[in-house]
C-alpha cells in the first residue's frame, strides 16, 4: 500500500493527511479537490489560504465559521467597502486570526476582486483559465507549486492582490478542484474525477 494512503475507520482507503485531525475527514471527502465555480467560495479560499500562511490548516478550518461571520460570508462586494472601523473590529475579533497585514490584504483583495469581475465577468472565469493540462501534472501530493500556480500568483500580484504567492496559489488550486491531487487508491479520487467531467468551466 502507498505510504500516502491510510485505511479509515470505515475500511476505505484515503489520503494520509485526512487522518491527521478528526475534522479533516469530512473536509477531505466533501470539499477538497471538488471543482468550484462560485465566486464567494473562491474568494473565501483565497483569503483563508492567505490567513493560513505560517499556520496550520487545522487552525484555519476550526475558525472558518468565525471568519465567515466576520467577513460577511466572504462577499467581496461588501468587504470592498470595509472602513477603518471594520479593521479595528476585526483586530479585536478573537474568533479569527488577528493579523493586521492579512486582514488588510483581504480587504485589498476584495477591492481587486470587484475590479476583476468588472473585467472578466466573474472571478471564476479568470481563475479557471489557469487549470493545468492533466497530462502535465506531477504525481499527486508531490509538488507545492506548478507553472500554473506561478502564473496565477504573478498575474494576481500584477493586478494588486496581496498574500497570494505560488505555494498559496497551488494549495488553492488543489482545494478548489483545478487539480485533482487525491492520491491513487484514495476512495475520493474517482469521485473528484467524475465531478471534473461534469463540471462546466466558467467562461467557456
Amino acid at each position: 500500500m502507498s505510504t500516502e494512503i491510510i485505511v479509515s475507520p470505515d475500511g476505505k482507503s484515503r489520503c494520509r493527511w485526512c487522518g491527521a485531525a478528526p475534522e479533516f475527514l469530512t473536509y477531505h471527502d466533501t470539499e477538497w479537490g471538488f471543482p468550484v465555480s462560485d465566486d464567494h467560495r473562491l474568494f473565501e479560499k483565497l483569503s483563508l489560504e492567505s490567513f493560513q500562511s505560517g499556520l496550520s490548516w487545522r487552525t484555519i478550518l476550526a475558525k472558518r465559521e468565525n471568519f465567515r461571520a466576520a467577513f460577511h460570508d466572504f462577499d467581496f462586494n461588501k468587504i470592498a467597502h470595509f472602513t477603518q472601523r471594520d479593521l479595528t473590529r476585526l483586530l479585536k475579533d478573537e474568533g479569527i486570526v488577528r493579523h493586521r497585514g492579512k486582514i488588510e490584504a483581504t480587504i485589498n483583495n476584495a477591492r481587486q476582486a470587484v475590479e476583476l469581475v468588472k473585467q472578466e465577468g466573474s472571478l471564476a472565469a479568470f481563475i479557471w483559465r489557469y487549470e493545468p493540462d492533466i497530462k502535465q501534472l506531477a504525481e499527486p501530493q508531490t509538488a507545492s507549486t506548478s507553472a500554473e500556480s506561478l502564473a496565477l500568483s504573478k498575474d494576481m500580484k500584477k493586478m494588486g492582490w496581496k498574500f497570494i504567492g505560488p505555494t498559496t496559489a497551488y494549495a488553492f488550486m488543489q482545494a478548489m478542484g483545478l487539480i485533482n491531487d487525491h492520491v491513487e487508491g484514495c476512495v475520493i479520487r474517482k469521485k473528484v474525477e467524475s465531478a471534473h467531467k461534469r463540471f462546466k468551466r466558467p467562461g467557456r
